[in-house]
């Protein structure tokens, strides 16, 4: 058997193509810069901590209690009864509604009641969401007659879920 000689020298150059690896480089550096999403910093969760001991130093004086309100339903789900703090208001949302403007009064921003105010909502079993819904827009705020929104409290909790009547 005959091995033929190529007249080359056996060594083919071979030439990377530079500007197509440089144009998927590029490409895929815009599509990660398109699809970046810049999140915003986490802020403020306002976590409440137990109170300290005692013993441990002195309890801050300018800590205002939770407003409790207790929604009670009826055997249908339906609002039976607001209590605050123990003091009923019926089935009125708009009482309760203008006894928290009373109380938070005209004082807004950092270190006002309005800012530190607390609701707790303990709701029966079986109340119909609704109600919730009504009880935290009677707590949260309203819009004025110049159409600005007037916040009340910002912070508002449930209490923890009481057992169904039946069982």
């Amino acid at each position: 058997m005959k091995i033929r000689h190529s007249t080359s020298s056996g060594q083919d150059k071979i030439e990377l193509q530079m500007t197509p690896m440089i144009d998927i480089v590029f490409q895929l550096l815009v599509f990660f810069i398109m699809t970046f999403k810049i999140v915003s910093q986490e802020g403020d969760f306002n976590i409440k901590m137990p109170l300290a001991a005692p013993s441990q130093g002195a309890v801050d004086e300018n800590l205002v209690p939770p407003l409790k309100i207790r929604l009670r339903a009826d055997a249908e789900g339906g609002l039976a009864g607001i209590t605050l703090n123990d003091q009923p208001f019926g089935n009125d949302w708009r009482k309760l509604h203008e006894y928290v403007i009373s109380y938070i009064g005209p004082d807004r921003g950092p270190g006002s009641l309005q800012s530190t105010t607390e609701v707790e909502l303990d709701c029966d079993y079986d109340l119909q969401y609704s109600h919730v819904v009504s009880a935290i827009t009677s707590v949260s705020g309203y819009i004025d007659s110049n159409d600005n929104i007037v916040k009340l409290v910002e912070k508002i909790k449930f209490a923890n879920p009481r057992p169904p009547a039946g069982g």
